[in-house]
């Protein structure tokens, strides 16, 4: 369910979209707030986060993956778009994360990425199917990132956030880490998360 006055994602894209959309909210106030700002044009939604420090450029998703993708298989599919990231020498270790709405753990998933919290390492996702919502909690504002295939974003280390795959996840993204461990979250153990809308 999405908050009351609050557009849901659902509604803003029916299933068969696939349109990046940026919505920024104030932290502040009472019940459920509205926001501010509400757009799908690349160019401003890229404008809008980097002027908040957080990456995001349109990457083609060039390649037509096998229902069963195994993460090689999609690691090896992206193998160029990999390189030229690594190259830079920031990411060095990379995986793919794969959802499904048969996935056993996705509400336990769901849930715990749905919490606030931060990491001590920049997050970088290459979107190549489906969808999902990062939620940046930034000073006096959260900014609601639909990222859709094609979206590659980078959210700074230390910046709160959170993540909705939604109810039934269908998602593939490459994920680049300057950490050998890979995700380790820092939970604010705030409910901020609660106000906002999600992915139903």
């Amino acid at each position: 369910m999405s908050p009351p006055g609050c557009l849901g994602w659902s509604r803003l894209h029916g299933p068969d979209a696939a349109v990046s959309h940026l919505q920024i909210f104030p932290v502040e106030g009472h019940g459920h707030p509205l926001p501010s700002l509400a757009s799908n044009d690349p160019e401003l939604i890229a404008n809008e986060l980097a002027q908040r420090g957080i990456g995001f450029e349109r990457w083609p998703a060039r390649a037509d993956l096998p229902a069963e993708a195994t993460t090689e298989q999609v690691l090896a599919a992206y193998a160029p778009e990999i390189a030229r990231v690594q190259s830079l020498g920031t990411y060095p270790t990379v995986d793919a994360i794969r959802l499904t709405p048969d996935h056993p753990d996705r509400e336990v998933l769901r849930q715990k990425f749905l919490s606030e919290h931060t990491h001590s390492e920049d997050e970088v996702r290459f979107f190549v199917e489906g969808r999902g919502l990062f939620c940046l909690h930034i000073a006096d504002e959260v900014l609601q990132v639909l990222c859709e295939a094609d979206d590659w974003i980078r959210v700074p280390a230390g910046t709160r956030h959170w993540f909705d795959m939604g109810a039934e996840p269908r998602f593939t993204a490459i994920r680049f880490f300057d950490n050998p461990e890979g995700w380790v979250a820092q939970f604010t153990g705030e409910a901020i998360a609660e106000r906002f809308p999600l992915l139903s």
